[in-house]
């Protein structure tokens, strides 16, 4: 028998996403002794994937889930407050269709959408003609009338980031490339091994484990925590294109098809648009989810069938595809099966395990809320809930703008206060930096310098900052999740950072890894 290992932590959490991140960062913010561990990178799979809407989900109602996006509505502007430099209003159009929904039953959805649950921030629905709305312009002319509701946007994978940085700040230790591969319980304690990306083993004993690993949560219990499987997950793949800029105004439209599904056509890094998403069963490995031309054709297709000007599969100059862990209702429609989620507490076989089924983006805070709940108790936690009025790392900007007016406002006045205090900076880097890091871009800007461009518009002072203080590894975690100039970046742009990262990181990458379990 493996000789049991010193306890390191009160709780291990297995799985850097959305709600790994979260439970961490809302454990430690409780007092307890947290370690997150992901076997890549942090948000490398299912939570950089999204459709990146922070939103309740209108569709759903139609599903009755009514709980469901009562919840996540309840959860918009909380999310929106205590990060406005990542997430942000927006406002959606949707085209009315004959022969799609009718018009009374648009109207009913909207009008349960827009009281189900308080706003403060975020305007109510209405309709609109298109013959003089500007959202009319790049559409087919037959669409004479659309409603216009609101939801938000959000950048999923710096959230993921985010919620790991505030985590360590607040004591939790998070490591990234290290995969738990063994978990074995005792009556007070689990027996953990970790192994590294170069194969390097560590042992550790913690009181508690959450299996946070989404598509893989199942996966986990059966392999590696040698636990049972009580539940059972629909993996469905989620696939999203991106194609030069459509259209000029700022909102998003979402397009009904006849098929009864929906699909977004969103404004995406200024100079695209972002046309998402298919539900696919998916198969094959998870972490080898790709788009095929089924559903690149698919996507095409609808939103071809709206705006004047085609879409075609020669159009789009980057997908993504991620896989979605769902719980499985049994529904025979894989856009039917509910987004809500479950947690199972079990303890009854020694120490406790506690395992995440499901979930969405915008339920991750209450998600986590309710988890560390469920295990404060047993673990005595000193503190109780707190998240929901604090804000994410570089989210209060009180400091540089003042007291807090919109999320959306409240924005600009920080690029604007940044402008004032940095006026030898280009106001589109500017820009960029204060989106990614909110107040934090003034620390950055405050040093001796950016120093050396790598590419255009990125530093090895941002560099070097996203390796010290957010886990960046390599040029794919720069270019494509902390940041998304791999999109704007030409091929031999997108080399230059690679072999800035090699040069620099890669000693330093087994170093690094040391570091933190001392």
């Amino acid at each position: 028998m493996r000789r049991a290992a010193p306890f390191r932590a009160d709780v291990l959490v297995v799985g850097g996403g959305i709600n790994g991140a979260g439970i961490a960062r809302d454990l430690a913010g409780r007092g307890l002794s947290v370690v997150l561990c992901e076997k890549d990178d942090l948000a490398a799979h299912t939570s950089s994937s999204s459709t990146k809407l922070i939103h309740g989900g209108l569709r759903y109602l139609e599903h009755y889930e009514f709980a469901l996006v009562r919840k996540a509505l309840a959860e918009r502007e909380v999310l929106l407050r205590s990060a406005p430099h990542i997430m942000w209003p927006l406002r959606f159009v949707m085209p009315h269709d004959p022969g799609m929904r009718p018009v009374w039953m648009v109207r009913i959805g909207l009008f349960l959408y827009d009281h189900m649950a308080r706003r403060e921030v975020l305007p109510g629905s209405r309709t609109v003609d298109l013959r003089r709305h500007p959202a009319g312009a790049p559409l087919k002319r037959h669409f004479r009338k659309g409603f216009v509701y609101s939801d938000g946007w959000v950048d999923d994978a710096r959230l993921v980031v985010l919620n790991a940085v505030d985590a360590a700040e607040r004591g939790a230790t998070v490591l990234t490339r290290w995969a738990c591969v063994d978990a074995r319980r005792g009556p007070q304690a689990w027996q953990v091994r970790l192994q590294g990306e170069g194969g390097a083993t560590r042992e550790l004993g913690v009181r508690a484990l959450v299996n946070a690993a989404g598509p893989w949560a199942a996966q986990f219990l059966a392999e590696h925590a040698h636990a049972p499987e009580r539940k059972s997950l629909r993996l469905v793949k989620g696939s999203h294109i991106v194609v030069r800029r459509l259209f000029e105004h700022d909102h998003a439209y979402i397009f009904q098809n006849p098929d009864k599904r929906i699909i977004f056509a969103i404004p995406y890094e200024g100079d695209f648009t972002l046309i998402g998403t298919t539900d696919v069963e998916h198969g094959g490995a998870i972490g080898a989810a790709r788009i095929d031309a089924t559903e690149t054709a698919y996507l095409c297709e609808q939103a071809s069938r709206y705006f004047e000007h085609p879409v075609q599969p020669a159009d789009v100059v980057w997908s993504y595809s991620g896989v979605r862990p769902l719980l499985d209702d049994e529904s025979g429609d894989p856009s039917a099966v509910t987004r809500d989620y479950e947690l199972e507490l079990d303890s009854a076989g020694g120490a406790p395990l506690l395992t995440v089924w499901g979930g969405k983006i915008t339920t991750f805070r209450k998600l986590a809320e309710e988890a560390a709940d469920l295990l404060g108790a047993p673990l005595g936690a000193p503190k109780g809930a707190w998240t929901r009025g604090a804000f994410l790392p570089g989210g209060d900007f009180s400091a540089l703008i003042g007291a807090p007016q919109r999320p959306d406002t409240d924005f600009m006045r920080l690029v604007a206060a940044l402008a004032k205090r940095h006026p030898g900076i280009d106001a589109q880097l500017l820009h960029r930096l204060a989106r990614a890091y909110g107040t934090r871009a003034d620390t950055l800007l405050a040093g001796s310098g950016l120093g050396p461009q790598v590419a255009p518009g990125l530093h090895e002072a941002e560099l070097a900052h996203l390796h010290a203080n957010e886990w960046a590894h390599s040029a794919d975690d720069v270019l494509w999740r902390r940041t998304k100039l791999g999109l704007h970046y030409s091929a031999a742009e997108r080399d230059a950072v690679q072999s800035w990262c090699r040069a620099h990181w890669q000693a330093a990458g087994s170093k690094a890894a040391e570091t933190a379990w001392n």
